[in-house]
């Protein structure tokens, strides 16, 4: 069954266009006799590199270690990419197997003492081995990499380590299937025109196609999308209706049976605290700080404390003008979360004299995409060619070539935009494939990054242009950027491509490139109106841009509370009962009624099964990098000034984690940020606040 013969090739043997996976020639059936020969293969790399006569070198074990495992990673690109973008019962059921297989394969190679000797052996004579920045950094992640495997811990000690990161990878794989499985399962149908009113067309005819998908021909699907259930509960007159699709929403992951995580949270933090003590650290986030720009949870708290108080304050005043506009409708009753949205869209409205409907018309999908394109060529150099009729993991994904000034090829992106019920929720980048420039066992010498985005949009009715929210324009703006991390990535070791930096400096490329969403040049010329082709009147252009602060509380309150209690839940001794827990934060930092955190324990998927536990905070700790970052932009009264994108993808887009974050920002802009340039953007800042600011 696994020998060389009964394998599928085309799982490791990418000879599609310029080394793209040919996606239609695998099956299913084939990953499980892949994983096996794969686990094999890798696992005889890895003992032939432990057990080498010769003294340990830089290229003997380190550089060895780098390219070990190609198989492996091919293999498990392909699958992870089915199990999260186009999965099936098949998948998944695989997904639970592989996931703790491969964390105790890990495992074995990290309480690898003879391998390990080796590393320790460079790391304690890394001043004598003459290398440069990259190459000390890369020795240093291996090294560190070992010692939080439990390298130095005794025998039994590295046992239970390797048995709770296996459990943890199937608790992380069961949680993530349980949110799709609640999200996929709800639906509320809707047939009768009442039930409809408010609804804007862009809105309907996504309802329409959900319900077609459904078996509901001729009615409308409210889903747990996101691209259908916020501007529903955006426009939706009806208040009960906008309820009971909120509650389903808010409750997923925590329905009891067999999808209810809470259990699943709840043996999670325990394992993680458990790892984090045999580690000899005092706490998980301790662990997981530790290499962060951050470095410490009190430093992370301080900024989320601050930005806490300046968020509640101004979501008290979002609230109290809701709570007029319901009084002057005639209404009487509080504001709940399934008021907010609709109330603030109103007040936006009124306030700014625009709503998301007249917005709508003027944000096509297909523009957006030219846009990110085009601003990535006016800063970077580079253009993106698409491939029409190449296959790829699902039809409605698009391929695309990037090729630099010189017409030189440099990198493949793949674009999938549509939600689907096979694919999770959220939006994501990730990589087939990660540049370097490493010699290869297979003859080829470095490989080109193969990048892809997948995003959840509403799909359009047969024929109908798809058309984006603000929100969902700004997504494709920030995906494209963690895209453009990956792509322009130049670096020499493969362990510190592209993404692979610190976690709240990652963020720093995908928020970064959002600003540039809303620069009046970009919006003139690619928001134009779906019928008529005209661009977007200056007076609404003024107005999306007055607004771009509008809802700051209310957004900021939402993320800043699920930071908050991600950051408790990783410092705590012992965490009993989650839900309890985070009741108890919420109603310490006085989070209010009308509000609630925007990722609900049960369904927080970053921290439960995406790699951001003890780390969701870094999207604002990028933010404040982020926002001080464009401000070198606007200081030269120009948002495509060359010399700044020279820097910015000399120092950021292109050094992957080759250098030390600080580092890497100071060499872009001269100096470390404080927050007030954040502040600023989120619209949280007082001017006097701001004086004397380096922001």
């Amino acid at each position: 069954m696994t020998s060389e013969t009964t394998l599928n090739p085309a799982l490791t043997d990418w000879n599609g266009l310029n080394g793209l996976p040919r996606f239609e020639a695998v099956s299913d059936d084939d990953f499980a006799p892949a994983f096996e020969a794969a686990l094999k293969e890798h696992e005889a790399e890895i003992d032939a590199i432990a057990s080498n006569p010769d003294a340990p070198t830089f290229e003997n074990t380190v550089i060895a270690l780098e390219i070990a495992g190609d198989s492996l990673s091919r293999v498990s690109a392909l699958f992870w990419n089915r199990a999260g973008a186009h999965t099936n019962d098949a998948i998944q059921a695989l997904e639970r197997e592989i996931a703790p297989k491969m964390s105790r394969h890990y495992s074995k190679i990290g309480m690898n003492a003879t391998l390990f000797q080796r590393i320790d052996t460079l790391w304690e004579n890394r001043e004598t081995l003459g290398l440069n920045t990259e190459a000390t950094r890369v020795l240093e992640r291996h090294w560190k990499g070992f010692v939080k495997s439990g390298a130095k811990l005794p025998t039994d000690e590295q046992e239970r380590l390797a048995a709770i990161n296996e459990k943890l990878a199937a608790l992380g794989a069961s949680f993530g299937q349980n949110v799709l499985a609640d999200e996929k399962s709800w639906s509320l149908i809707l047939s009768d025109e009442a039930e409809l009113t408010g609804l804007p067309p862009f809105l309907t005819d996504a309802m329409a196609s959900a319900a077609r998908e459904r078996g509901e021909e001729g009615k409308y699907a409210v889903t747990l999308s996101r691209s259908i259930i916020e501007p529903f509960l955006t426009f939706s007159e009806n208040r009960e209706l906008r309820e009971q699709a909120f509650k389903a929403w808010a409750a997923r992951g925590e329905n009891g049976g067999d999808t209810d995580n809470r259990e699943i949270v709840r043996e999670t933090l325990a394992l993680r605290s458990d790892m984090a003590k045999l580690l000899g650290y005092g706490n998980y986030a301790e662990l997981k700080l530790d290499n962060t720009m951050a470095k410490t949870a009190d430093a992370v708290n301080d900024l989320l404390k601050a930005v806490w108080a300046k968020a509640l304050k101004r979501a008290g005043e979002e609230e109290a003008d809701i709570a007029e506009l319901i009084a002057r409708e005639g209404k009487n009753h509080e504001v709940m979360p399934w008021d907010w949205r609709h109330y603030a869209e109103k007040i936006r409205a009124e306030k700014f004299d625009f709503s998301e409907a007249e917005l709508k018309p003027y944000l096509q999908l297909e523009k957006i995409i030219d846009a990110c394109f085009d601003v990535a060529s006016r800063l970077f150099g580079i253009r993106a060619v698409e491939k029409k009729g190449v296959p790829a993991y699902h039809p409605d994904v698009r391929v695309f070539e990037i090729r630099d000034r010189d017409d030189k090829l440099i990198a493949l992106f793949l674009g999938d935009y549509f939600a689907r019920s096979s694919k999770r929720s959220g939006a994501w980048m990730s990589a087939f494939q990660s540049q370097h420039k490493l010699p290869l066992k297979n003859g080829r010498h470095g490989e080109l990054p193969i990048i892809y985005n997948v995003c959840n949009f509403a799909k359009p009715a047969e024929g109908k242009p798809a058309l984006l929210s603000l929100d969902d324009a700004r997504t494709l703006f920030h995906e494209f950027g963690h895209a453009l991390h990956g792509m322009l990535s130049n670096v020499t070791y493969p362990s510190v491509s592209g993404t692979s930096v610190s976690r709240d400096f990652v963020e720093l490329p995908s928020q970064l490139y959002e600003h540039w969403l809303t620069v009046p040049d970009i919006l003139k010329q690619y928001a134009v109106h779906v019928e008529t082709g005209a661009p977007m009147p200056q007076t609404l252009l003024d107005k999306v841009l007055a607004a771009r602060t509008f809802n700051a509380g209310f957004n900021t309150v939402e993320f800043t509370s699920s930071a908050l209690v991600d950051m408790t839940f990783h410092t705590r001794e012992a965490v009993e009962d989650p839900m309890t827990v985070q009741a108890e934060i919420l109603g310490e930092i006085g989070m209010p009624k009308s509000i609630v955190m925007r990722h609900a324990t049960p369904h927080f998927q970053h921290i439960f099964s995406g790699g951001y536990s003890a780390g969701y905070y870094s999207y604002m700790w990028s933010e404040v990098l982020d926002a001080d970052a464009f401000s070198a932009f606007e200081e030269t009264g120009d948002a495509f000034n060359g010399e700044t994108a020279r820097k910015l993808k000399d120092n950021i887009y292109s050094v992957g984690g080759a250098i030390d974050p600080e580092d890497a920002y100071r060499a872009f802009r001269g100096k470390l940020p404080s927050p007030e340039a954040m502040l600023r953007k989120k619209g949280l800042a007082a001017t006097e606040e701001l004086s004397g600011s380096d922001a």
